[in-house]
């Protein structure tokens, strides 16, 4: 009997066996100075990264990342089907400049700081459909060149209200394969764009965390699930407020998390002795974090089943120019291991 792939309105069950194989992350000072250090392959202190501007030196970390994944199972691009990958700056600039250097067909995704989920989603569904054997992932982002972009210049020094997040300079990568040891996507949920009409752009988590709330509402109504049938709960980089926020709109909808419930934008820093305010944001840090941290305590047996869901703002500087307000997207995927 075939099994059903489609589960209610937005989710999506794998039957083929989809296995995180490979991972690797790099990082700069400020992540390598924050608690999860130790679980990045790569801290680079120079955040030009040996190149002559921010945007080359985030398109190198993309690169590295990606390559240092494949290394790491003494694979070569020849070996991959598909690379997927994905950044905050005009025209992902980052992923396809990276991808200049990296001979693998090339998807280009933009979700903004919800790409990496968004990769692992598209990855499986790939897998699961029997268009591929392996695919590689990766998404980044760099502090200077996303402040840069959609807010102020750097240089500026610009003070920074309590709600802003600091983005992440870093890129995450994944290797997914078909068969292999390691943690399994077994499930996805596709959100939809969400927006509630917020328009500060120093307010990303706010602006973010109705979309999250309704991807997840959705996954537990599609899958007959509720927030004690996982081990973590993991949003990508709502911060400190985007986080209160959610809780608060989960609650509206007769849904409570508890401990299990976690931030990657509040976990990459340490918020009491960095000035980071509200926490991490980009399209590194749910990156950067699940392919470190969290990978770590699967193989370690920490966490065996996790409902990984990460956020984006979906906004542009001319959007923003033009007095637009900000939509929010989420996407989720169930990763387990037994």
């Amino acid at each position: 009997m075939e099994i059903e792939k489609k589960v209610g309105q937005q989710s999506i069950r794998f039957v083929k066996p989809i296995v995180i194989t490979s991972s690797a992350s790099v990082v700069g000072s400020t992540e390598g100075a924050g608690p999860l250090a130790d679980t990045f392959d790569w801290i680079v202190e120079d955040l030009l990264f040996g190149e002559q501007s921010w945007e080359k030196a985030e398109c190198k970390m993309l690169r590295e990342s990606a390559k240092l994944a494949l290394r790491k199972v003494n694979l070569q691009e020849k070996d991959i089907d598909y690379f997927l990958a994905g950044d905050l700056l005009n025209q992902i600039i980052s992923a396809n400049y990276a991808a200049r250097g990296i001979a693998i067909p090339f998807f280009g995704l933009f979700g903004a700081c919800s790409t990496f989920v968004e990769a692992m989603l598209v990855a499986s569904i790939l897998i699961d459909g029997g268009f591929a054997r392996r695919v590689l992932l990766a998404s980044s982002s760099h502090h200077n060149t996303a402040e840069r972009q959609y807010r102020f210049p750097t240089e500026q020094g610009v003070q920074r209200p309590p709600s802003a997040q600091w983005t992440v300079t870093g890129s995450g990568a994944l290797l997914l394969e078909e068969s292999g040891n390691g943690p399994r996507v077994t499930m996805g949920t596709v959100g939809k764009v969400i927006d509630m009409g917020m328009t500060d752009a120093n307010d990303m988590g706010s602006a973010m965390a109705p979309a999250a709330a309704d991807t997840l509402v959705n996954h537990f109504q599609d899958t007959g699930t509720n927030p004690g049938s996982y081990d973590l709960i993991l949003t990508g980089d709502l911060g400190a407020v985007g986080k209160a926020a959610l809780i608060k709109l989960l609650q509206q909808r007769g849904y409570r998390v508890g401990e299990n419930y976690h931030d990657c934008g509040m976990l990459i820093y340490d918020l009491e002795k960095q000035d980071v305010h509200s926490g991490g944001s980009g399209c590194g840090c749910a990156a950067v974090v699940f392919s470190g941290h969290i990978l770590r305590q699967l193989w370690e047996k920490k966490y065996r089943k996790i409902l990984f869901l990460a956020t984006g703002a979906l906004m542009s500087p001319t959007s923003a120019q033009q007095g637009e307000t900000i939509p929010g997207i989420a996407h989720a995927v169930v990763v387990e291991f037994n």
